[in-house]
C-alpha cells in the first residue's frame, strides 16, 4: 500500500536544484516503469545518498540508493540484494525488496560529475525509526529473534557462486587498509589517543581468543542499529543490508546500539534481545561474554566512519563529541577487564 508523502517522513525530506543526482535519477525511472510525473526526493545521506521516489500523485512509489563510489564492486551489491531476496522469499524478516528494472536488472549505473556511481531499487516500507529507552524492550525482544533468524538462514542458506561481500574482521576494522578509515584521525587529546591504542590491542586480543569458526563467524546483517528499523506499529522491519557481509554473530548486537553504548536502557535492551534470539536458536554464554568486547568494537569502528566521512546526516545528528565518548567507554571498558 502506498500513502501520501506526509505520512511517510522519517526525517525531513530535502530538495537541493544543485543536487548532481537528480538528474541522472530522473532519467532512470522509466527503467522501473514509472512515468515521467514520478520525482526523485532525497531523503537521507549517510554512507549512500537515499531517494524516496514520487509518483505523479505524490505518492512514494520506491526508494533509489545511490551507492558510495569506491565502496562495494557491482559484484557485491548484486550479492547483497540476492540475499535480501532471498530472505523476503522466505518470509524471514520484513525488509525492503529490490525492486528490479523492466529488464530484470538489480542494479543500474549513473554518472553524476563525472564519477560513476551504482544504484539499487527497493519498495518502499512503512514505519518510524525507533527511538531509544526502556520502552523499546518488547521491540528489542523481537529484534533479537528476527537476528536469530536472519542468522539460521545465513548458516542454511547455499549462496550462489557468485557471491560476494566484505569479511569484517579485526583487520578489516582496524588494520592499516581499514574499511571505514583510521580511528586516529578523529579529534583527540594525546591522552585520548593513548586510551584508544590500549583499547584497540584488547580488543583485537580478545577477539582472537573468542575466534572465528563457523559457530560464531558468518554472513550477518551487520548495522541493524535503530536508523535502519522500521516500526509501523504492528510489526518491525529491518531495512539496509549495504553492510552485510561476514563478520560474528554477535557483533550484530552491537550494531543494533549504535551511537547509544552509553543509555541507561542499554543493560535492559540486551536483556530484552538475548530472550527474543534464545526464542529462535541458542545464544551461548561465551557469545553473552564477549558481547562487551563487540560494543566496543563497534563503537571504536564507528568513531573511524565519523572521521571519515564527517557532513552527512549521521554526523551532523551523533558526531558532536562522539569520539571523546568512545574514550570514556573505553576507560569502563578497560578498568573492568
Amino acid at each position: 500500500m502506498h500513502l501520501p508523502l506526509f505520512n511517510l517522513r522519517r526525517l525531513p525530506v530535502t530538495r537541493s536544484p544543485t543536487d548532481p543526482f537528480l538528474g541522472p535519477l530522473h532519467a532512470l525511472l522509466p527503467l522501473y516503469g514509472l512515468d515521467g510525473r514520478a520525482v526523485p526526493v532525497r531523503h537521507t545521506v549517510s554512507e549512500n545518498t537515499t531517494y524516496k521516489v514520487l509518483d505523479g500523485d505524490g505518492y512514494a512509489a520506491m526508494v533509489l540508493r545511490v551507492h558510495r563510489a569506491g565502496y562495494h564492486t557491482a559484484d557485491e551489491i548484486r550479492s547483497e540484494l540476492t540475499w535480501v531476496e532471498a530472505l523476503d522469499d522466505a518470509g524471514v524478516v520484513e525488509t525492503a525488496r529490490p525492486v528490479r528494472r523492466l529488464d530484470g536488472s538489480l542494479l543500474s549505473e549513473i554518472d553524476a560529475g563525472g564519477v560513476s556511481h551504482f544504484v539499487s531499487a527497493f519498495r518502499f516500507l512503512e514505519g518510524e525509526e525507533p527511538k531509544v529507552g526502556s520502552h523499546l524492550a518488547d521491540r528489542f525482544q523481537d529484534l533479537g529473534a528476527i537476528t536469530a533468524r536472519l542468522h539460521a538462514h545465513a548458516r542454511d542458506w547455499r549462496r550462489p557462486e557468485s557471491f560476494r561481500r566484505k569479511r569484517w574482521d579485526f583487520d578489516a576494522m582496524f588494520g592499516p587498509n581499514a574499511l571505514w578509515g583510521d580511528w586516529r584521525a578523529a579529534v583527540l587529546d594525546d591522552a585520548g589517543r593513548a586510551v584508544l591504542e590500549r583499547l584497540q590491542v584488547t580488543l583485537k586480543r580478545r577477539l582472537a581468543d573468542y575466534g572465528d569458526g563457523p559457530e560464531r563467524f558468518g554472513l550477518i546483517h551487520g548495522d541493524l542499529r535503530l536508523a535502519n528499523l522500521l516500526d509501523d506499529g504492528a510489526r518491525l522491519a529491518v531495512i539496509d543490508f549495504d553492510d552485510c557481509g561476514f563478520g560474528w554473530f554477535a557483533y550484530d548486537f552491537a550494531a543494533a546500539i549504535s551511537f547509544y553504548e552509553d543509555d541507561p536502557a542499554i543493560p535492559d535492551l540486551q536483556a530484552a534481545w538475548l530472550d527474543g534470539y534464545r526464542t529462535v536458536a541458542p545464544f551461548d554464554d561465551e557469545a553473552e561474554a564477549v558481547l562487551p568486547t563487540m560494543i566496543m568494537a563497534r563503537r571504536l569502528l564507528l568513531t573511524a566512519w565519523l572521521a571519515s566521512r564527517a557532513g552527512n546526516d549521521t554526523d551532523a545528528e551523533h558526531g558532536d563529541g562522539f569520539a571523546e565518548g568512545t574514550v570514556g567507554l573505553a576507560e569502563r571498558y578497560l578498568a573492568a577487564s
